[in-house]
């Protein structure tokens, strides 16, 4: 699992970690059942403390995308990826195809941004002020 917590970003840590998790699952890097990293293990890989991994766990778990259960860790749930896609705001259904030609930029643009635990707005956003700027600002 690849989480990161930037000690620049704005968003607490549990968030960026909750983030992350919920966009790992709705791109389906995640799949139901499986187990995540313990809580401890989380916290040591990050530098952050326990009770922040703890924290964006059990968000997570309130909301239906993970499960923990003693001795048996924390784990995807069966319909994980739908409630992570809903709580994103984003659909499951497909897009119509793009240019060919943007499609693998595309494509390289989302999975960065899901690594970043964003929205597809918060993209979208981004996208719109840098593109007077250009690619050299």
């Amino acid at each position: 699992m690849i989480v990161e917590v930037d000690s620049r970003d704005p968003l607490p840590p549990y968030e960026q970690i909750r983030r992350q998790v919920l966009a790992l699952v709705a791109s389906g890097e995640l799949s139901p059942g499986t187990r995540l990293p313990a809580i401890r293990q989380l916290a040591g890989d990050l530098g952050v403390a326990p009770n922040t991994a703890a924290r964006a766990y059990r968000e997570l778990e309130g909301v239906g995308v993970l499960s923990s259960r003693r001795r048996h860790g924390t784990s995807v749930t069966a319909d994980a990826r739908e409630r992570a896609l809903a709580l994103l705001g984003r659909a499951p259904t497909a897009l119509p195809p793009a240019s060919p030609s943007l499609d693998p930029a595309a494509r390289e643009y989302i999975g960065h941004v899901l690594r970043l635990g964003r929205t597809l707005d918060e993209a979208l956003d981004a996208v719109r002020r840098n593109w007077e700027r250009g690619p050299e600002a």
